[in-house]
C-alpha cells in the first residue's frame, strides 16, 4: 500500500468513525469531521500533509500526490 492509499484510507476511517459517535455518544465528534476535512482543504493548497511525513517515517512506499483525494 502506498502513502497515497494509506492516507485515503485513514481519512475516510476517521470521518466514518466520527460520524458514527456523534451520533450514537456526542454530537462533538462532528467536530473531528470538520477538523479531518479542514486538513485535507488545506493540504490541497499547501502541498503538505503531516500524515504524509509520519507514513514516510514508518516506511510507507511512495505513490502519487500526498494526501489528494
Amino acid at each position: 500500500m502506498t502513502i497515497n492509499d494509506s492516507i485515503k484510507l485513514i481519512a475516510g476511517s476517521f470521518v466514518l468513525i466520527s460520524i458514527i459517535l456523534g451520533y450514537f455518544v456526542n454530537e462533538y465528534f462532528f467536530l473531528f469531521t470538520a477538523f479531518v476535512a479542514l486538513n485535507l482543504i488545506q493540504s490541497s493548497f499547501t502541498k503538505w500533509c503531516l500524515m504524509d511525513k509520519i507514513l514516510k517515517k514508518l516506511g510507507l512506499k511512495e505513490g502519487g500526490d500526498s494526501c489528494s483525494i
